[in-house]
């Protein structure tokens, strides 16, 4: 329950850091599309930061494997998006699905787990 609580805590830190970043460091010299790229991972971060810490306030057993794979899948889809508006090679954009995907796990874990009602 903490780290799940903390690891949120610490994805909102670096999304108010990162989105006053892009909006103040970034945007002048940023084309369109990088920007784009920015402003959906700076979002992304935000919804999930959101979600890991409301999970760990009502955490149970059956949402351990849900904060791990939202977790992991937002700090791999909303990096990857980082860097490509930073100018990375644009091969991450072949990256950037597959932690879509595990955030898609981690919420469909999440709503099974509510679903079966497990008990604390």
């Amino acid at each position: 329950m903490r780290m799940t609580q903390f690891s949120g805590a610490v994805l909102m830190l670096l999304g108010v850091a990162l989105g006053a970043f892009g909006a103040h460091a970034l945007a002048p010299g940023f084309d369109a599309r990088a920007l784009g790229w920015w402003n959906t991972a700076v979002q992304y971060q935000f919804i999930h930061a959101v979600g890991l810490i409301a999970i760990g306030a009502v955490i149970r057993r059956g949402m351990a494997l849900a904060s791990v794979l939202l977790f992991a899948g937002t700090v791999i889809f909303c990096g990857t998006l980082y860097l490509l508006a930073l100018g990375g090679p644009l091969w991450l954009g072949m990256v950037t699905p597959a932690g879509g995907t595990l955030m898609l796990g981690g919420w469909a874990a999440a709503a099974i787990a509510f679903w079966r009602g497990i008990p604390r």
